[in-house]
């Protein structure tokens, strides 16, 4: 099949800068996409903060069941949080919750209708993150789901809550979508407006090469004619301008000389040599430039490789981060479900991580995370995967486990930790774990193993730490 040299051009041109732009735009969308909801989170996360401070927790200490609407505390705090929720239109329900053990109650809720949540209801399977809404800050990595909808929430412990008090604030998830529209419509406007721009670049530049072309392929039909008068005329600035004035000292040669014959052919023959010299020199650039495009994309796919693998690590650790390991126990869930082989889960903290950070700064922190990261990589099998589950939490998949073998693997972790001091700075540190373990059981979610690891690191947390708890 015969394509012209103005379309060979044209879509090579067109291919490779749509996917430098493509390229580009991806990146920048993506960053985009991060970046507001992280803004979300941080929004979420300082409103219910600063909510939390105007809310005094001992005087909701009354308020126990639906029979307590009536009090005075009741109702000022109601007020004050629908006032609150009135003044951010962003805002779809601001609660407070108490936690009596491993019960999560409703104590107030701004919704003003039928569903409207009243003292004393259970909040059932409350998410990790609204359970550590009761000591820190803290918002949804994702939308969540509730009998009430689907939200992107933030949390704050209450003023003199003692850890049993929050603050929430739902913002809806279309209120999210919303926004997320906007990027994407954003970005479906910047791609369409690249393609056009490479379009018209690509049909500028083929047509600016193949124009003298057409010029030369007419000039050269009318010397075959017989016409010798008349000039190429090609101001291009580079080679293809050389050779038209080249071509047009050639044919008024031709013409000065047609009745010396051998003459003119002899000079024809020179001019056709330095024809064959300049379209060579122009093939080798264009192979210097094919080659130079084609180590470009092989750059740019093993860059795209590295942001795929750094996508799936934590960058200080070294570890899978969260989202990697929940993909990979969403894959063993259905093995398991198949094969009915066991996998168990260990879920670690360290002990006191925040008083490290305090006394010799987030360095001496970031030393800590990497040493016992390290510890943790030597003391496990091949097959088994490490985390960081999020801040100073690391979370150990160990699979064709059974709880009793998690529960060794995790003492033996447990005590090298205890008995290796860091160094850090001409001092050494000495650190400890705590650690939940749970195991997978025949119908049970990979969202409810990992609360049960997450119970159980509490319970050693709250029996004296540096210890190994089974759910």
């Amino acid at each position: 099949m015969r394509i012209p040299i103005r379309q060979k051009l044209f879509y090579s041109h067109f291919v490779a800068v749509v996917l430098v732009s493509g390229s580009i735009g991806t990146f920048f969308y993506k960053s985009a996409v991060t970046s507001l909801f992280q803004s979300l989170k941080a929004r979420l996360q300082y409103s219910a903060g600063l909510l939390s401070r105007t809310l005094d927790a001992t005087v909701l200490d009354s308020v126990d069941s639906a029979e307590d609407t009536s009090l005075p505390a009741y109702r000022d705090s109601l007020d004050l949080l629908r006032e609150f929720q009135r003044a951010n239109a962003d805002i779809a329900f601001i609660y407070v919750m108490r936690r009596e053990g491993d019960r999560v109650l409703f104590v107030l809720d701004s919704d003003t209708s039928s569903r409207q949540a009243l003292p004393g209801q259970e909040y059932r399977e409350a998410p990790t993150h609204l359970l550590r809404g009761f000591t820190e800050q803290a918002a949804d990595d994702e939308v969540t789901r509730d009998p009430w909808g689907y939200f992107l929430s933030g949390y704050a412990p209450l003023k003199g809550g003692n850890g049993r008090y929050l603050v929430g604030i739902d913002m809806r998830a279309d209120e999210v979508q919303r926004k997320f529209q906007t990027i994407r419509i954003t970005g479906a406007f910047s791609l369409a407006l690249s393609i056009l721009l490479a379009y018209l670049f690509s049909v500028w530049l083929a047509a600016r090469i193949t124009r003298p072309i057409r010029v030369f392929v007419a000039r050269s039909g009318e010397i075959a004619s017989g016409v010798l008068g008349g000039t190429v005329e090609v101001k291009t600035g580079d080679e293809l301008e050389e050779l038209a004035q080249a071509f047009n000292t050639m044919t008024e040669r031709l013409q000065a000389s047609r009745l010396e014959t051998e003459e003119a052919m002899g000079r024809l023959e020179e001019a056709r040599g330095q024809l064959e010299v300049r379209v060579a020199d122009r093939t080798a650039s264009l192979t210097e430039t094919n080659e130079k495009l084609q180590k470009e994309v092989e750059e740019r796919t093993r860059a795209e490789e590295a942001l795929a693998k750094a996508a799936m690590t934590d960058f200080l650790t070294g570890l899978a981060n969260r989202p990697a390991l929940l993909q990979l126990l969403e894959h063993e869930v259905e093995r398991v479900m198949r094969s009915h082989r066991p996998f168990s889960l260990v879920l670690a903290d360290l002990d006191h991580f925040k008083k490290v950070n305090d006394s010799l700064g987030h360095e001496a922190g970031d030393r800590v995370l990497v040493e016992v990261a390290q510890l943790l990589r030597e003391g496990v099998r091949r097959q088994d995967v490490i985390a960081r589950w999020g801040g100073d939490e690391l979370l150990i998949f160990l699979p064709e486990t059974a709880s009793d073998g998690a529960e060794q693997l995790a003492q033996r972790l447990r005590v090298a930790v205890a008995a290796t001091p860091l160094p850090f700075d001409g001092s050494m540190i000495a650190v400890t774990l705590s650690m939940g373990v749970s195991t997978l059981a025949q119908g049970m979610s990979i969202t409810e193993c990992v609360r049960q690891a997450d119970v159980a690191l509490y319970r050693a947390k709250s029996e004296g730490r540096d210890r190994v708890v089974v759910a």
